[in-house]
This record gives C-alpha cells, structure tokens and sequence, in this order.
C-alpha cells in the first residue's frame, strides 16, 4: 500500500462526520483493493455502526443518477495520464468534490447554458431590467435571454423560473418562450416556470395570450389563474394561490398542508448539495409554514424538529431518518 492510499484507521465512537469522511477514502480505494486493503476495509466496518451506515450512505450518492451521468460525459474525453498521476497525493479531495460537486451539474445543460445571457446558481435570484423597461426576477438555477429593439421582442426561458412586470407597449407585445408554450403578454405581471419539459404560467396581473408548441392550441389567461403546459398540451386552468404560489417573489417559500416529499423537492431547488429522505414514513407529513429561501438549510432543520426525524449533516448533504 502506497502512502498516498492509506487505509482509514479502524475506529468507533465516533461522529457521524468523520464516517462519512472516512467511508469516502473507502469509496475510492475498493475500486481495486488488495487483499490487506479488503481485511482492513471490514475491520473498519466492524468497529463501529455508524461506519457501515456511512459507507452505505456514501455509496448511494456516488452510484446516484446524476454522478453517473457526469462520470460518463468525463469517460469520454481524452484521457489525461500525465495530469493524474500529478494530482494523485490529492486524491481524497477531488474524490470528494466529484462527489459533491459535480453529481450537481448536468453536463447535458451545458450547450442550453452557452445561448443564456443571465444565468443564476442554486439558490440565488437575479433582477434584471430589458431594454424596453419591462423588469424581471429570475429564481434560482435559471437561465434566461432576450432580444429587445424595433423589430421585435422576444425572450427565452430556457429552464427554471422568472417573474415578468412587462411595459405596455401598443404596437408589439413581448414573447416569451418556455419549453411548450409561448407567451404573448402587454401590461401584465406574471411568472413562468419551466422545468423537466413542464411549464407552469401564473398571472398576477393582466393578461397572457399562451400558444402550445405542440399543436399550436391557444389559451388567455387572467388574473388570479394559472395553468400547466405538459408535453400533451394544456391541462385546465386553475385558480391562483399567490400567497404560495408567488412566495418565492417576496423571497418566501410557504406551505399549506403540504406533503414533506412535496416540500423537500422544493426545498432541493434551492440547496446546493443534496437533501435525502431515509424515511418513507415521513413523505406524507403534511407541512404548513412560511420559510426564508435563501436558508433552505434551517428549513431542513425545522422540518426536523417538528417531525421528530434525526437530522445527519454534512458538507453539501443532509439526511434525514
């Protein structure tokens, strides 16, 4: 065994950070062991509960969706043998960042990426104002572009979510493309949202002439009414519950007996690592409050507590049981 590969030491009582510290250096030497590594591996497992359910816990991030598909983007570039073996004492870390890092891009995004003008990461909102003087919020990890002059005015959502005050203009009225529907608006306010080929079009304020991609159906949209766009058309439209539906404007995210499954994919979207429910028991709790979104750590937090649930953090991860 190198010094650069050096087994975690066997240990017990310890905490829940420092398994899951050394279930990561396990992560990368079990890719080809030796047999001294093998015996020392179950040594450690043996030595305390907590490593095993680290080293499972580890295991299932590193063999998730998303690490795997940028596993594969980096399997097919040109194999770089001369910078590894510089960078091998480092291993641990990089290990670690592939982990929490690069499981968070999807690099099938990356050419959408390229044609925004304004990007946002998780978690950050962007205010933006077009040439025409129409304003617009981006949320978090969006990406968003516009083409605004005599000839025409148009703009792209190309995922994620905006709000839209547009200017009253008379003689052309701003386009607005998300995924399967388009929307032509005029003196309105109103939000979009555009994630995994679905749209979501809110209206405050106004109205939204919307046309479906798809076949061309068309729909208007007043205030207080929103409707989703799927990859068969328009659904019906439904009323508006801006209290929650538009919380995220105000910088809010608030919950009305909402399921806990429910309100952690939402809180996801605004966690810049990964936030894991080990209890299916807990997916049906109905949720009601009112949380700050730029702290989705503390509404994990909360959300602990009041469903008596143990919370296990970690960098980037948390994890609740």
């Amino acid at each position: 065994m190198t010094d650069n590969h050096r087994s975690p030491e066997p240990s017990s009582a310890q905490d829940p950070a420092s398994a899951m510290d050394q279930a990561l250096d396990w992560l990368i030497l079990l890719d080809s062991p030796d047999e001294e590594q093998t015996r020392q591996f179950h040594a450690w497992l043996d030595a305390d509960p907590l490593n095993a359910q680290a080293f499972a816990k580890a295991q299932a991030i590193w063999d998730g969706q998303q690490v795997a598909q940028c596993a594969q983007s980096l399997a097919a570039r040109p194999a770089k043998v001369t910078v590894l073996a510089r960078l091998r004492p480092h291993w641990k870390p990089l290990a670690t960042a592939a982990v929490l890092l690069l499981g968070l891009f999807n690099f099938s995004n990356l050419p959408m990426r390229l044609q925004a003008d304004h990007l946002t990461v998780v978690g950050e909102r962007q205010r933006l104002q077009l040439e025409d003087g129409s304003r617009v919020l981006l949320n978090t990890n969006s990406a968003f572009s516009s083409t605004i002059n005599d000839q025409q005015r148009v703009a792209r959502l190309y995922q994620g979510e905006a709000f839209f005050e547009v200017q009253a203009n008379r003689s052309q009225p701003l386009e607005i493309d998300a995924g399967p529907v388009t929307a032509s608006v005029r003196d309105t306010a109103f939000a979009v949202r555009y994630l995994d080929g679905v749209a979501q079009v809110r209206v405050q304020r106004g109205d939204v002439d919307l046309r479906a991609t798809r076949d061309d159906a068309r729909v208007r949209l007043s205030a207080g009414e929103s409707i989703r766009i799927g990859p068969n058309g328009f659904d019906h439209p439904a009323k508006l519950d801006a209290a929650t539906d538009l919380a995220w404007v105000q910088g809010r995210l608030v919950f009305e007996n909402c399921p806990l499954n429910q309100v952690l994919a939402e809180l996801r979207r605004y966690y810049p690592g990964w936030i894991i429910n080990n209890n299916e028991q807990l997916a049906d709790v109905a949720v009601t409050g009112n949380y700050r979104l730029d702290q989705p750590l503390d509404v994990v937090r909360s959300l602990a507590h009041i469903t008596s649930a143990r919370l296990q953090e970690f960098p980037a991860l948390v994890i609740l049981n």
